[in-house]
């Protein structure tokens, strides 16, 4: 992440509240998928499970993206 992306983001963290709530939906699913990989062993409902949480991660991540992006057009433009 270079120094403009890690700005932007703190900058949308302090100031985006959409941005806050996906965050912390983001380190929410990080934290039950670290859980779920400390089992030596899953079953198919914790496979289910992790697939979930994996998609739902990455779908808030995707989200983020399309706001630093917005912001980023947002600041050129100014």
């Amino acid at each position: 992440m270079t120094i403009a992306q890690r700005n932007a983001r703190e900058i949308l963290l302090e100031k985006d509240a959409e941005y806050q709530q996906l965050a912390s939906e983001h380190s929410k699913y990080e934290a039950e998928l670290e859980r779920l990989s400390k089992s030596a062993y899953l079953n198919s409902e914790a496979l289910l499970e992790e697939t979930k949480l994996k998609k739902l991660k990455l779908r808030v991540k995707d989200r983020m993206e399309q706001i630093a992006l917005r912001h980023a057009r947002g600041s050129n433009g100014q």
